[in-house]
């Protein structure tokens, strides 16, 4: 048994019998609450002996409610209270949506599964004033909410008739503001969130990689774990999703090489297609008027399908992929550092730096 019994408790069941008990941190929030408890009823149903106890926090992120994310400073928002209930083993492991993680995680952690994903990409909620509009055909001057510097700068090059304004609070909160005021249009959300929690019927457009490419592990769900824990990181691989997984280390591996994060407008787009991995990535500037946008791919055959020992060094940005081919992981880290370098030999970190610069200023 690993350092985790330190958290665990017995309790008994119909029978009398004793049962671990595992507890699995998450945000207070509805959809962070709805995603755990996705989570917790695989783990159930893979686990029938163990009891899967949800422990819910509040965040930074979710205390900070009237400045824009990229102006708190991008480090941890939503994970730091978290990831201290993991480091003072409180719980055993912490559910995250993967675009809340950096990059690079704090020694001692690692996400030890990544779920089958969810579609990634951003959508368009109207202002039921609006219905049956899109983008292209809402007035001049209307008024677009969204906090992510990625989806404004993207979109103001796409449709320059619109106006972006930020809108902050979870997805209820920035649902009722559109709603039962005339400030904004639309609105702009993933649609994996809106999905997850029953509301796909207020999509009105899905965007695609022509008008938005997504943010980086857009629409996936982590399980982050401490390392040493090898029976919990066991236990959650069999969560992972491979392809999912690998589209998601070639995102990050991208992200960390550019030295992004939500303070930058960085966006990505990945697809596996006979066993090639294929990676678009883009940087833009605030307003969107200056961007590079390559793609790049891989083959993520490959031979090696042992399982792999779970070692700290086998991290791959900050992922341990025990049931995925060490060959294919390291290929699609690879695609996204070669990528990120294409795009810095033709000025990608000089338009960051600006935007960079720029929304410090505002």
């Amino acid at each position: 048994m690993s350092d985790a019994k330190t958290t665990e408790t017995k309790s008994q069941d119909g029978d009398g019998k004793a049962s671990r008990v595992i507890r699995i941190g998450t945000r207070k929030s509805q959809l962070a609450r709805i995603q755990t408890d996705s989570v917790a009823e695989k783990l159930t149903g893979l686990y029938p002996d163990v009891h899967f106890e949800i422990v819910a926090m509040s965040t930074i992120g979710d205390k900070i409610l009237d400045t824009a994310l990229s102006k708190i400073g991008e480090k941890s928002l939503f994970t730091k209270e978290l990831e201290n209930a993991l480091e003072r083993k409180e719980v055993d492991l912490v559910v995250h949506s993967l675009k809340d993680l950096p990059t690079s995680l704090p020694p001692g952690f690692t996400i030890g599964a990544v779920l089958k994903r969810e579609n990634p990409s951003d959508a368009v909620v109207l202002h039921p004033k609006n219905a049956g509009k899109c983008l292209d055909s809402l007035p001049n001057k209307s008024i677009i909410g969204t906090s992510s510097l990625r989806r404004a700068a993207q979109l103001k090059k796409r449709f320059p008739h619109l106006e972006f304004k930020d809108i902050r609070g979870n997805l209820n909160t920035r649902l009722k503001k559109l709603d039962e005021n005339c400030d904004f249009a639309a609105i702009i959300l993933a649609a994996a969130g809106l999905k997850r929690m029953g509301w796909e019927k207020r999509i009105s457009q899905i965007l695609g990689p022509v008008d938005c490419m997504y943010a980086v592990g857009q629409g996936a769900l982590a399980v982050e774990v401490r390392t040493c824990d090898e029976d919990i990181l066991e236990m959650v691989s069999v969560l992972q999703d491979r392809d999912t997984v690998l589209r998601c280390i070639s995102e990050r591996a991208f992200l960390k090489r550019l030295e992004g994060g939500c303070s930058v407008p960085v966006a990505v787009h990945t697809e596996i297609k006979d066993s090639q991995l294929y990676l678009t990535g883009a940087v833009y500037s605030l307003d969107g008027s200056d961007s590079l946008k390559e793609t790049m791919q891989t083959s993520i055959e490959s031979e090696d399908q042992e399982q792999e020992k779970v070692d700290e060094r086998m991290q791959r940005v900050g992922v341990t992929a025990m049931k995925v081919s060490g060959a294919a992981q390291d290929a699609a880290e690879k695609l996204g550092m070669d990528l990120a370098n294409l795009l810095l030999s033709k000025g990608a970190k000089e338009i960051l730096t600006v935007a960079r610069q720029l929304n410090e200023a505002r």
